[in-house]
């Protein structure tokens, strides 16, 4: 009995002391959170203004300006990065999850996924870059697109085959059943059943990709002006952050604060969007 107690003493105090060593990493890791935050919102803050998003980024040495031209550039590029990510992530996931047993090309796609998912962003920059830009001689909006394609789609992939599985087998086998072919099935029934996963799988993939400097350094690279033209080098705000952040001029510094505080707000944005539908769909299940 008296090594009984000796023993349960000894866990009590075990389990004490990593509670304890647990909250002292949390809080730790909570103040350096915060004190990120704070200095951030209070140098963004006060350098976010109406010419922020009304004015280009200035010269250097000049006065005022802003992010117009990047914002729109990140835009552009996010967007057809969506474009290009969302059908063939979806449809990929749904090859691994309805057929990827039958066949070896999934292990294959599995590894490559993995691969992917593991990269370092300025590998995928660097391939695109030998790809897309040195064959054409310069750089542009759609290379700058293709890199973060390449960084979105294997977590697309991925997310959408978790949750396809998760869809119970009984689901396809009613719907089999009742004489729907395979690929409706899949299409119309399962993938339908886990909509909610797969959305917060792509805005995931969106807020990682919309702060990846490397990959653009090498695409996209940037343009002091306005412009709309995805087939030549085009603005965006993690490069404007870099270069700006890294300036000795004043302006571009406070204007570097203002672009990063931006897109600190829009992954905030998506997160909480991408929870929103996540919580639903554990509601609904």
């Amino acid at each position: 009995m008296h090594a009984d107690s000796a023993l349960y003493r000894k866990r009590r105090m075990a389990n004490a002391i990593g509670l304890a060593l647990s909250m002292a990493a949390m809080v730790l890791g909570l103040m350096v959170l915060l004190w990120i935050l704070f200095v951030l919102f209070g140098q963004g803050l006060a350098a976010t203004d109406l010419s922020l998003f009304t004015q280009d980024t200035p010269a250097p040495g000049s006065d005022g300006g802003g992010l117009r031209n990047a914002i729109v550039g990140s835009l552009m590029m996010l967007g057809l990065t969506v474009l290009v990510s969302t059908p063939v992530g979806i449809l990929a996931g749904i090859y691994l999850a309805e057929y990827g047993d039958e066949g070896r090309t999934a292990g294959l796609t599995r590894f490559v996924t993995d691969i992917m998912l593991s990269a370092p962003s300025i590998v995928l920059g660097l391939f695109v870059y030998a790809l897309a830009v040195a064959t054409t001689g310069h750089f542009s909006g759609y290379a700058g697109s293709f890199a973060l394609s390449l960084i979105a789609i294997p977590v697309v992939v991925r997310t959408t085959e978790n949750m396809l599985r998760l869809v119970p087998g009984s689901l396809r086998e009613a719907a089999a059943a009742l004489g729907a072919p395979r690929w409706k099935v899949a299409l119309m029934i399962t993938l339908r059943a886990a909509r909610s996963g797969v959305i917060t799988g792509l805005l995931l993939a969106l807020a990682r990709v919309s702060g990846e400097t490397a990959p653009l350094l090498f695409t996209a690279l940037n343009n002091q002006f306005f412009s709309t033209d995805m087939t030549r080098p085009m603005a965006n705000l993690p490069v404007v952050i870099f270069q700006f952040a890294m300036s000795p001029y004043d302006n571009w510094i406070r204007l570097a604060w203002a672009g990063a505080l931006l897109i600190t707000l829009t992954v905030l944005a998506i997160n909480i969007v991408a929870r929103v539908f996540f919580r639903d769909k554990a509601a609904g299940r």
